[in-house]
């Protein structure tokens, strides 16, 4: 059920990343060829970037998709490696707390006050906090999920992740 949740949240993100690309091409244009433009383009942009970066988290997580750097943790043993994967679930669970608490807090003043931004149409702010709050708290749901799938993992005695010193599971850049 939570993959299909992080799908669709990651298909959401990509029809902002469409519509950004849509909405900035005609403002350009109309701006270009007919000095006018689309009324609170910035607002928009500004929303639409919030889903194209928070939405993709959970499924980003998932497929374990995260930068990393492994200049000195690929030459600890496997089982020191598996360990630091917990605790870089652990670190993210702790540095997502934070933001979910204030997200929850914005989004429920906002919808409270009933904001909306400044301009030629008066767009409500709703929108982009609640987006923000959905986008974090499913990361952080798909974390605690998955370290304590990744303890029971290391306690049956098994790798969490694949062996990075084969060859054929690097990625050519």
């Amino acid at each position: 059920m939570l993959s299909r949740i992080e799908s669709f949240l990651l298909n959401l993100a990509a029809l902002a990343v469409i519509g950004l690309g849509l909405l900035i091409t005609s403002s350009v244009l109309l701006r270009a060829l007919f000095n006018s433009g689309i009324p609170d383009t910035i607002n928009m942009v500004r929303e639409l970037m919030v889903a194209a970066i928070v939405l993709p988290l959970a499924a980003t997580a998932a497929a374990r998709g995260n930068i990393v750097v492994e200049v000195l943790s690929e030459r600890l043993p496997p089982r020191t490696q598996d360990w630091l994967v917990v605790l870089g679930s652990i670190v993210g669970l702790l540095a997502l707390a934070p933001l979910i608490w204030a997200g929850w807090k914005e989004a429920v003043h906002t919808l409270q006050s009933g904001s909306y931004f400044f301009g030629q149409l008066n767009l409500p702010k709703w929108p982009g906090r609640v987006i923000f709050l959905f986008g974090v708290s499913f990361c952080w749901l798909r974390l605690a999920i998955q370290m304590v799938g990744d303890i029971r993992t290391i306690r049956a005695g098994r790798r969490v992740l694949i062996d990075p010193s084969r060859p054929e599971h690097h990625e050519e850049v």
